[in-house]
């Protein structure tokens, strides 16, 4: 986490004020905490490109976890006004011109996700792809990127089947992937809301296994 803090003092000034610097006025829990007293946010986006060069943010979707379980009544989702055509990734997420034309800005949304993000740990299935399309509406609003703690279940599925020698192919690290290997139901996914839902349960299935009922810190997750 002191990484996290010294890189904040270097936009401490530009965001004063802001939403930003509110968020990280919050305090953070520190590594060695129970990942069962940790409150986490667990957050999908949607964009319209894989390249955050030249693809918008359309939608994002978050839900809490909060003592070791899914909190339902912190699950949002925002559609995200879009200044272009989604063009042919509307094939994908299903998002049309029509229902983004009338959506909450990029940088209210942005609002929104900071305070609720206020003092947890951020969590992702592929992480840097979402991460990269934030940072870049956090540095439009307010010239610096958003800087919190971040667990990504596709790293850590990942380091998992490296330790176990176990080879790794194309697909195996897609989401719908990873929770197959802990039981999990299959799931509709490409919707922000529910692929944060389902990301959640995975982080659960994950942390209770490696645990094995027993204490687990969160830096073991980071």
């Amino acid at each position: 986490m002191w990484r996290l803090r010294l890189r904040r003092l270097v936009y401490a000034r530009r965001t004063a004020g802001t939403a930003l610097q509110r968020c990280w006025q919050t305090p953070l829990p520190a590594t060695g905490t129970d990942w069962r007293q940790v409150s986490f946010l667990v957050v999908d986006a949607e964009m319209s490109s894989l390249d955050v060069r030249e693809g918008e943010l359309l939608s994002v979707g978050w839900v809490a976890v909060e003592g070791g379980g899914i909190s339902l009544d912190s699950a949002r989702h925002y559609l995200v006004k879009a200044q272009n055509s989604v063009g042919q990734s509307a094939t994908i997420h299903s998002l049309r011109d029509c229902e983004l034309r009338d959506a909450e800005s990029g940088e209210k949304v942005l609002s929104y996700f900071l305070e609720a993000a206020a003092g947890k740990v951020l969590v992702f299935h592929n992480a840097a792809l979402d991460m990269a399309f934030l940072d870049r509406v956090s540095r439009q609003a307010f010239k610096a990127p958003v800087l919190l703690p971040v667990v990504d279940t596709l790293l850590q599925e990942e380091a998992v089947l490296r330790r176990r020698e176990q080879p790794i192919m194309p697909g195996d690290l897609r989401l719908h992937a990873c929770r197959e290997r802990y039981g999990l139901p299959p799931y509709q996914g490409h919707n922000a809301l529910l692929d944060a839902l389902a990301t959640a349960e995975l982080l659960l299935a994950m942390a209770a296994h490696r645990s094995g009922g027993k204490s687990f810190p969160l830096r073991q997750l980071l």
